[in-house]
């Protein structure tokens, strides 16, 4: 945003049996500042509905005319999506900017990502979010240099302008999600791979700033020291939007991918959950979720409320998970410590690493078994093989071959069943 724009006015409506108003309006506050906004002012309304031609009511908007004027603000945010007449309607009551929720998360993204995927991503949601709304957003979406709204600047220049622009930017999204289908199709290919490879498949799921990145660097730390493999972690909203994978190889030899993923946040636009689908099926085709809750967060158990009832809307709620409440060092909760389901750590200081470890194994190893086998001496590379790949706990050498006691896949005793002996 530009800086004669720093300052903000946030506006809310608070509808019957709305019981998070108070928590959605102090996330808009984050997502401001996360905006680099300072908010100045905040103004909310009891309503049954809200309003369909000005959002609020209009005793509100003389209210709100007022605190403009008092506190020099220089924009208005909308804690809900507003239509295009809303924003038209708004900005003529208020000449002023009026900004929606939407439109400031589609802004966080857009300076968030990094990888073509993620911008390609971002750029679509915003071109669907400004189509119908072009009459009214010429001058406010002029601002977003980085997507679709550079060149929509002026407002009301007739119908030929108008269609000509729509045109544009159906191409434009068109051309995009081309480009898109190509990247994910690649993903695709990956994922069978993957599940050729018969690696299980665990993502992190949660919350935006609840510290996903964090405990997959802490992750990381403990079973591949110095690798370099570290993602980007931050103490700031979605500082994640790419899907980043790595694989953990425990010390018994069992492994599995680690997938990191777009934190979620209440009313996730529609146009980002549709444009980020294809990352976000990493999360609905994992073997087990690691469901990443900030402990020291007032706000928590809200977040995982959001976080649950995305994962319906990705078809995801299906699938094992494990709580893993983080920042417990800034909580006065005992940690590390397994209660039920949940888990209470921090990934900061590394410690519940090993914990988490044992309920993940518990969940997704299984499949593995522990016996006793003798190979062949002429079946040499299958000992290789299960030291590679097993855990062997003892190995001794007798007159017709290699005695192992190991645990391993059933999958592996079953291909190589013809080549060793069981005991």
């Amino acid at each position: 945003m530009e800086q004669s724009q720093a300052n903000a006015i946030i506006v809310g409506i608070q509808l019957q049996h709305q019981t998070d108003f108070a928590y959605s309006m102090e996330e808009l506050r984050n997502l401001a500042a996360a905006c680099q906004v300072e908010v100045v002012g905040e103004l909310s309304q009891k309503l049954d509905r809200i309003n369909p031609s000005h959002y609020i009511g209009s005793g509100k908007i003389e209210e709100l005319k007022a605190l403009l004027e008092e506190s020099g603000a220089s924009s208005v945010i909308c804690n809900d999506e507003l239509s295009p007449s809303q924003i038209r309607n708004l900005e003529g009551a208020l000449d002023c900017k009026v900004i929606d929720r939407t439109i400031l998360i589609l802004d966080i993204f857009a300076e968030r990502a990094q990888t073509r995927e993620a911008q390609l991503q971002v750029e679509v949601a915003q071109l669907q979010y400004m189509l119908p709304r072009l009459v009214g957003l010429r001058a406010s979406l002029g601002r977003q240099g980085g997507g679709g709204g550079a060149g929509f600047k002026n407002k009301g220049s007739g119908e030929t302008k108008l269609e000509l622009d729509r045109r544009k930017i159906e191409e434009r999204i068109s051309a995009l999600q081309d480009e898109l289908e190509k990247l994910v199709a690649r993903r695709q290919t990956q994922r069978k791979q993957r599940h050729k490879n018969e690696v299980p498949v665990i993502c992190l799921v949660g919350y935006t700033n609840a510290g996903k990145s964090s405990l997959m660097n802490a992750v990381i730390d403990t079973y591949h020291p110095g690798s370099g493999k570290q993602v980007l972690a931050k103490d700031m909203l979605f500082a994640t939007l790419e899907t980043s994978v790595r694989s953990i190889e425990l010390p018994d030899h069992k492994s599995f991918l680690l997938t990191d993923t777009v934190g979620f946040v209440s009313q996730l636009p529609h146009h980002l959950v549709k444009a980020f689908r294809s990352t976000l099926e990493e999360v609905s085709e994992a073997d087990l979720l690691i469901h990443v809750v900030d402990a020291s967060n007032p706000e928590h158990e809200q977040q995982i409320a959001v976080t649950e009832d995305t994962l319906r809307q990705l078809g995801a709620d299906h699938i094992p998970m494990i709580y893993a409440y983080n920042k417990a060092d800034l909580t006065d909760h005992e940690f590390p410590q397994v209660v039920d389901e949940r888990l209470y750590l921090s990934a900061r200081l590394g410690r519940g690493i090993k914990e988490l470890t044992v309920m993940i194994g518990d969940r997704i190893f299984e499949d593995y078994v522990q016996c006793e086998v003798i190979i062949p001496y002429d079946q040499g590379r299958l000992v290789a093989y299960f030291n590679e790949h097993a855990h062997v706990r003892a190995t001794s050498y007798e007159e017709n071959g290699t005695r192992l006691e190991l645990e391993c896949r059933t999958a592996d005793l079953e291909r190589y069943k013809e080549n060793l002996i069981r005991l």
